[in-house]
């Protein structure tokens, strides 16, 4: 099965649940796999940037990827989320983590250090080489400072055999449709805004890696469905009905605005770890009364 058909539909960028004193909630985690594959996503990814990896360390990074195996167990494909600004240092990691059960890599570009077209390129043909496992670029220029061009984004799909997709988080529609037109036919190309997925679907993507997933893991997975089977109106009735949600989740910042819904939804205790806090009062009180609503 090649990796379109495998994640085609709506992957969930985990949250990292943490008790009071900061430590992971694995039991928490628990609940949440258990919530979304039982909410029909089609695959989970660990260690995405919604599960504040920054903040981890790397043993915590391994305990995450082999407790989500396990709880996921044949379920659902798993994804693991390996990216950052140290290209050496992301080769190791892709050497050493438990990718065994990975069915792909997702690799956010290097933020803050702002490489050229020729910079993206050359960090992703190195962790390419690094690993025999797919590698889904995740372009997130909002929080990296640099945006993946269309053109680095297809000549990597060409030149590089095991790129294999892209999460596309840019906003930038025009971008999109020019990757989609100019892809090969196996590339896997998945929204990075859960705000545009519908849109971005109907111009031919693949699916979502989606962080509202989390907490509407029904609703949103079945909007996704439906508009990749082209059924339009009932795939926008639903996006209209998750449109304030999406609002309310990224008011502030992310992953702040999810991990108070899954605190409503009892899944998970509102801790995160600084530089993030939680979602504001006021923030809260109006995604508490859309949950209940």
């Amino acid at each position: 099965m090649d990796l379109r058909t495998q994640l085609r539909g709506t992957g969930v960028a985990l949250v990292t649940p943490f008790t009071s004193n900061f430590d992971i909630d694995y039991d928490a985690l628990g609940r949440v796999i258990d919530f979304v594959i039982r909410g029909g996503v089609e695959y989970v990814v660990t260690l995405g940037t919604t599960g504040e990896t920054p903040t981890l360390s790397r043993q915590e990074k391994i305990d995450l990827i082999n407790f989500t195996y396990k709880r996921v167990g044949s379920k659902a494909p798993v994804v693991v989320g390996i990216g950052g600004n140290n290209t050496m240092a992301l080769i190791k990691d892709l050497e050493e983590f438990p990718l065994h059960n990975a069915a792909a890599v997702l690799s956010a570009s290097p933020y803050y250090s702002k490489p050229s077209q020729e910079g993206l390129f050359q960090h992703y043909k190195a962790l390419a080489a690094a690993t025999s496992k797919p590698i889904i670029l995740y372009n997130v220029p909002s929080r990296t400072g640099r945006n993946i061009n269309a053109s680095t984004v297809l000549r990597l799909a060409h030149e590089v055999e095991n790129i294999a997709g892209i999460k596309e988080a840019s906003g930038d529609m025009a971008q999109c449709m020019k990757i989609l037109r100019d892809k090969p036919v196996n590339f896997l190309v998945v929204s990075g805004d859960d705000a545009l997925a519908f849109p971005q679907i109907a111009c031919g993507m693949d699916g979502v890696i989606s962080v509202a997933a989390n907490s509407f893991p029904k609703k949103f997975s079945e909007m996704v469905r439906e508009a990749l089977k082209g059924n339009n109106p009932s795939a926008k009735s639903l996006n209209e009905e998750l449109v304030e949600g999406y609002e309310l989740l990224f008011a502030e910042n992310n992953p702040a605005g999810v991990k108070a819904a899954l605190a409503e939804l009892g899944l998970i205790e509102n801790y995160l770890r600084l530089p993030l806090v939680p979602l504001s009062s006021e923030i809260h009180a109006k995604l508490k009364a859309y949950i209940s609503g």
